[in-house]
């Protein structure tokens, strides 16, 4: 099977290359388009991989009925319509991590200059002057650091400003103690506990409904004549008007300000002209170390999305845990196949409409029950839904439209591995359970009441019949004369002579023709048909 990648907007050689090293990708490498022309073309691709200059709307996402993942060399994805995505399954895949030591030296780089006066030094000193006298700076050493999220760049920042000797505290709720302990950072309980002390204060979050505007006039009011703030995140989590108005009254020593509202900035924006400004053109991650490095986390992350279905750099999956993402196969396959083999089974007994999923996992499972929610939630879904890509990206939340309660609980009794989904509507409910330990493939262990234990391969015959002699062989008969080959037959049963069920693993497909004959041999009471959909 062969993939086509459009990439675009100067991506780094290095992480292109890496793409056409796969023989079974077609890679487009072409210059930023206009929006008209990249909505004609996107329909061709399997992949897209940009940077900041190329918009990934709504609409170019239902254009792009071939899309499965787009990679963006670069942290923000603000440019890229991440709901839309996720309800469409497109994994959207960024590089957090590769422009981390950029920002974080550009931010010394630009604090140390504007303590120092080092544009004005150079200016004057090219202009043939010597104004020694009027350049009296500042230095970093025990000055108070307050840092807006401890994230990568939040940390690196932290790391070096201790080595300066400042005095660091930062806020982020999100972060663990363990974190700020390791950093030696003291942690805040709330943003304004810190402002009153801060001589610089750094804001490194994203863009968030939660952050925009969160450094405004009432916070900026609080720092302390002579602070300096520092924005390189993302342009409105400072409010620019604000930081304009309090730079020209002289609250604040200065500004850095590299990420703006809307970029690129006006020639006659307020804050080129307001005083002790330290404006750039969004560079932080201008590095050509960090542009590599970028490039190459991203395409890694889209060829294995495509090659492997590997999602875990995914930014809109459900959370997979602590552990690896290719360790978590066997029970996603299991959770999903599961849910399959109950929703089919109760489909057949006449339920329609599933109201609740609820998921069961064992204790070394449970970090990752987000994910195998989904991966559950993505199996009852299965041949009932005309939505083209359908996985752990958007089926909660196609599930949830549906009006299917979903819920999550962890329990000992499944054993470490264990994986079991209860699907109820109307008056019933079916519980298929299963195990997925290390190294394995994954397999039902579990319908209903009878105990089984069944590889769930391309398609499972699930019968009920009475335990009576024969049962077997004219079941085995019957799909043998119909080219139907069995990979694994099951037989179990609650007590001898009562009622037994199959699971019968087979290969290919089974027609409806050879489950009415297989309905119409003697003893069996019901036969499911489970046709598995590869995730």
């Amino acid at each position: 099977m062969s993939y086509r990648i459009l990439v675009t907007d100067d991506i780094d050689p290095d992480g292109v290359a890496l793409l056409r090293a796969e023989p079974s990708f077609i890679v487009d490498e072409i210059p930023t388009l206009p929006p008209a022309e990249l909505l004609e073309r996107i329909g061709d691709y399997d992949a897209f991989v940009g940077r900041s200059a190329t918009r990934v709307t709504g609409e170019l996402l239902k254009r792009a009925t071939k899309l499965r993942v787009v990679g963006r060399a670069g942290v923000g994805v603000d440019n890229i319509a991440i709901d839309a995505a996720t309800a469409l399954g497109v994994a959207v895949i960024n590089a957090p991590a590769g422009n981390t030591i950029a920002v974080a030296e550009l931010f010394f780089g630009t604090v140390l200059g504007l303590l120092r006066h080092l544009p004005h030094a150079a200016v004057s000193m090219r202009d043939g002057k010597w104004d020694r006298a009027k350049l009296l700076g500042t230095e970093l050493k025990a000055k108070s650091l307050l840092i807006v999220g401890l994230g990568r760049i939040g940390g690196e920042i932290a790391t070096r400003a201790l080595a300066f000797g400042m005095d660091v505290t930062a806020f982020d709720p999100y972060v663990s103690d363990e974190r700020f302990r390791a950093l030696k950072v003291r942690r805040l309980a709330t943003l304004e506990e810190g402002l009153d002390t801060a001589d610089v204060i750094t804001v490194h979050t994203p863009l968030t409904e939660e952050t925009e505007g969160m450094i405004g006039k009432r916070e900026l009011s609080r720092l302390k004549n002579g602070a300096v703030v520092v924005n390189m995140a993302r342009g409105g989590i400072v409010e620019e008007a604000a930081l304009v108005a309090a730079l020209e009254s002289g609250q604040l020593r200065g500004a850095v300000v590299d990420a703006f509202t809307k970029e690129p900035l006006a020639p006659d924006h307020p804050l080129r002209r307001a005083p002790n400004a330290f404006l750039t053109p969004h560079i932080g991650a201008s590095s050509a170390e960090a542009q590599r490095n970028v490039a190459v986390d991203a395409c890694a992350a889209v060829r294995d999305a495509l090659l492997h279905g590997e999602l875990s750099r995914s930014i809109n999956v459900a959370e997979t845990g602590a552990g690896g993402w290719r360790d978590l196969q066997p029970a996603l396959h299991v959770a999903r196949r599961a849910a399959a083999v109950a929703r089919a089974i109760l489909a057949d007994r006449g339920v329609r409409t599933i109201q609740r999923l609820s998921l069961r996992v064992g204790p070394e499972l449970a970090g990752a029950s987000n994910a195998l929610l989904a991966s559950a939630a993505a199996g009852v879904l299965e041949g009932t839904t005309d939505v083209e890509r359908l996985n752990l990206i958007n089926a909660r939340a196609l599930a949830e439209a549906r009006g299917i309660e979903l819920s999550c609980s962890e329990s000992s009794s499944l054993g470490t591995a264990g994986v079991q989904v209860s699907l109820s509507g109307g008056m019933q409910e079916l519980a298929v359970a299963g195990a997925a330990p290390e190294g394995s493939s994954g397999r039902l262990t579990r319908i209903g009441g009878f105990h089984i234990d069944v590889a769930p391969r391309d398609t499972l015959i699930i019968l009920t019949n009475h335990d009576v002699p024969g049962v077997i062989g004219r079941v085995g008969t019957l799909l043998g004369d119909n080219g139907v080959n069995i990979a694994e037959y099951h037989q179990a049963r609650l007590a001898q002579g009562g009622e037994a069920l199959a699971a019968i693993s087979v290969d290919g497909m089974v027609g409806a023709g050879v489950r009415e004959a297989l309905l119409n041999l003697p003893d069996v009471s019901s036969a499911t048909v489970v046709h598995f959909r590869r995730a």
